[in-house]
C-alpha cells in the first residue's frame, strides 16, 4: 500500500508556503499604497504594516502614547486603521469642538456605541432611540439631580461609606491592607444605590443583585463592538441578567403604584420633595404627552446603576493610591476637615463642602490625569471639511477625540504628568456662559474649549458630573476622617493603567496599606 504521508506532508508544505505568501504580498500591497497613493485630501494614515489590524495593538496597549508619538509625526489630524476602519483623530481643543459639538446631521453617536450598549441597558433608552429622545430623557434625569437631591444625598453617601468601613473584614484591627480594586468598586455601587435607585434597590443588593451586576457588566467586552449577539456564555449571561434585573424593577414600579392608588403618605412626601428618581420617571412625559413606560424607567434605572459605576470606581480607586504614595495629602485633607468644619467633625452636611477646596482640588486633578475613558468615538455621516485645513473627512470613516490628551498637554498644565491638586489653587477653569446652547435638557456649556473635560462634552457631556463630584468628595472625606493610608512596603508611586478593557483602571490588584485613626 502507498505511503500517504510524504504526499500529505507536502502538500501541507506548499499550502505552508501559498499562505505566507499572500500574507507578504498583502503587507507588501499595504505599504505601496501608504507610500505612493494615498489621498492628499484626507488626514494622513499613521504607517502600518499589516493590513486590517494596523495601529491596533498600539492604540490598544497604550492610548496617550500613541496619540502623542502620532501626533509628533504627523500633527493634530491623522487616521489610524483600527480593526480595518479607518479611525481620524483630531486631537487638541480644537479638535474636541469639532468632534464633541459636531452637528448632528454630521457626527453620530449611536451607530458607535448602541450595539454595545443597549444589550446591557436595554431598548429605547440611551442609544438605542432617537437622540431627541434621548435628550428628553437626559432632561428626566437633570430634574432627578436638582439641589433639594443632592443636598439630601450627602448624609446617605457618608452614612453607607462609614457602613461599609465598619462592617467590612478589609477594615478589621488597627491596621491591614486593601485591595482597592473591589473595595471601592463595592463602596460606590452601594453609594449609587442608596441615592439615585431608592430604598428598594439598595435593600437588595444582596450576593443575586451583585452577580446579575457582574453578568450584566460582562457585556462591555471590546468584542461586542463588533459582534454583540454573538452566542458567547458572557453574552448569554448578560442577557439573562438583565431581563432578571428588568423584572426586579417592573416590581418595585407596580409596587409603588399600587402603594400610591391606596395614599401611601411616605411615597407622596418623596413625590413633593422632587428627590426620588424612580418617582421622577414614573411622573414624567414626553413632549408629546405620552407617559414613560414602565419598561424605559427600568431601563433608565438600570443605565443609571451602570452608566457611572466603572467611573466612579476606577476613580475613587485612583485618588485612595495618589493619597497612599504621598500620605502627607491625606494629613491636609484630614486637618482641613478639622479647620473649617470643626475639631469634632460633625456629619457632614451638603453646605460643608464648599468648606474643603482641598479635597474638591484632589477629585479634579485625579480626574485630570486619570479619566477612564480616553476616546470618543462618533460616526461621520457627511463629508466633514475640517476648518483650516484642506482635508475632508469621509464618511467612510470614525472621528475620535480624546480630552484626555489635552488635559495631559504642557501646553495646559506644567509638568503634566505630575499629581500635583494644589495646581487647582492658582488655576480656575471657567466656562463660557455666553456659549451655551440648549440640546433639549436645559442650556449647557459647549464647553469644548477647556482642555479639562473629564466628563465630556456637547449633547453627550456626562449628565451625572454634579453628582459624581458630590459622592467621590463625601466617599474621600469620610475615608480620611478613619484611615490613613501608605504604599504597601517596597511600592512607589502608583499602579500602572491597564488599558484591556474599555474603562481604563488600575492595574490589579491594587493594594494599599491603611491604618486606624486613634
Amino acid at each position: 500500500m502507498m505511503d500517504l504521508a510524504p504526499l500529505v506532508a507536502g502538500q501541507i508544505l506548499r499550502v505552508g508556503y501559498y499562505t505566507t505568501g499572500l500574507f507578504v504580498l498583502s503587507i507588501v500591497i499595504n505599504v505601496i499604497n501608504q507610500l505612493f497613493f494615498y489621498n492628499r485630501k484626507e488626514p494622513p494614515v499613521v504607517f502600518h504594516w499589516v493590513p486590517f489590524i494596523g495601529s491596533t495593538i498600539a492604540y490598544g496597549m497604550d492610548p496617550y502614547q500613541f496619540f502623542f508619538a502620532s501626533r509628533a509625526k504627523y500633527g493634530d489630524i491623522f487616521t489610524f486603521i483600527l480593526l480595518g476602519k479607518k479611525t481620524t483623530v483630531y486631537l487638541g481643543i480644537e479638535g474636541n469642538e469639532f468632534i464633541l459639538n459636531g452637528k448632528l446631521k454630521d457626527v453620530n453617536a449611536e451607530e458607535v456605541y448602541g450595539k454595545l450598549t443597549t444589550p446591557v441597558f436595554g431598548s429605547d433608552v440611551v442609544y438605542d432611540c432617537p437622540n431627541s429622545k434621548l435628550m428628553e430623557q437626559k432632561k428626566f434625569i437633570k430634574h432627578g439631580l436638582s439641589t433639594a437631591a443632592l443636598e439630601s444625598y450627602v448624609p446617605l453617601i457618608a452614612d453607607e461609606t462609614s457602613s461599609y468601613v465598619k462592617t467590612s473584614p478589609n477594615f478589621k484591627g488597627q491596621s491591614g491592607t486593601i485591595d482597592l480594586t473591589a473595595a471601592m468598586s463595592e463602596i460606590t455601587l452601594f453609594t449609587a444605590a442608596r441615592t439615585l435607585q431608592g430604598e428598594e434597590v439598595r435593600s437588595k443588593l444582596t450576593s443575586e443583585f451583585a452577580e446579575l451586576l457582574h453578568d450584566l457588566d460582562l457585556g462591555f467586552s471590546p468584542i461586542n463592538f463588533m459582534l454583540p449577539w454573538a452566542p458567547l456564555p458572557a453574552n448569554r449571561k448578560r442577557d439573562l441578567a438583565h431581563s432578571r434585573m428588568r423584572e426586579i424593577y417592573f416590581k418595585i414600579i407596580q409596587a409603588r403604584r399600587e402603594a400610591m392608588a391606596q395614599g401611601d403618605v411616605t411615597l407622596k412626601e418623596k413625590e413633593t420633595e422632587g428627590t426620588d428618581m424612580i418617582l421622577n420617571f414614573m411622573n414624567s412625559t414626553y413632549r408629546d404627552g405620552t407617559p414613560v413606560p414602565d419598561k424605559e424607567i427600568a431601563h433608565m434605572m438600570i443605565t443609571l446603576l451602570m452608566a457611572g459605576q466603572h467611573s466612579s470606581s476606577a476613580i475613587s480607586c485612583w485618588i485612595l493610591l495618589r493619597l497612599a504614595s504621598e500620605p502627607e495629602m491625606t494629613e491636609k485633607l484630614y486637618n482641613e476637615q478639622i479647620q473649617n468644619l470643626g475639631a469634632g467633625l460633625p456629619p457632614l452636611q451638603y453646605k460643608d463642602l464648599d468648606k474643603l477646596p482641598l479635597h474638591h482640588n484632589v477629585i479634579k486633578e485625579t480626574l485630570r490625569i486619570h479619566s477612564s475613558i480616553h476616546t470618543l468615538m462618533r460616526k461621520v455621516k457627511n463629508p466633514l471639511p475640517v476648518p483650516g485645513t484642506d482635508f475632508v473627512v469621509p464618511t467612510s470613516h470614525t472621528l475620535l477625540s480624546s480630552p484626555g490628551v489635552t488635559a495631559r498637554d504642557q501646553r495646559y498644565f506644567k509638568d503634566p504628568l505630575k499629581w500635583d491638586p494644589h495646581r487647582w489653587e492658582t488655576r480656575v477653569e471657567v466656562e463660557d456662559d455666553t456659549d451655551t446652547i440648549d440640546y433639549g435638557y436645559g442650556a449647557v456649556s459647549k464647553g469644548t474649549r477647556s482642555p479639562y473635560l473629564p466628563f465630556g462634552a456637547g449633547r453627550h457631556r456626562c449628565i451625572g458630573e454634579k453628582f459624581a463630584y458630590l459622592n467621590l468628595e463625601v466617599i474621600v472625606a469620610t475615608l480620611v476622617r478613619e484611615f490613613k493610608f501608605f504604599n504597601v512596603e517596597g511600592k512607589e508611586g502608583v499602579p500602572d493603567t491597564d488599558y484591556a478593557s474599555l474603562f481604563s483602571r488600575p492595574v490589579q490588584p491594587a493594594t494599599v496599606r491603611w491604618e486606624a485613626r486613634s
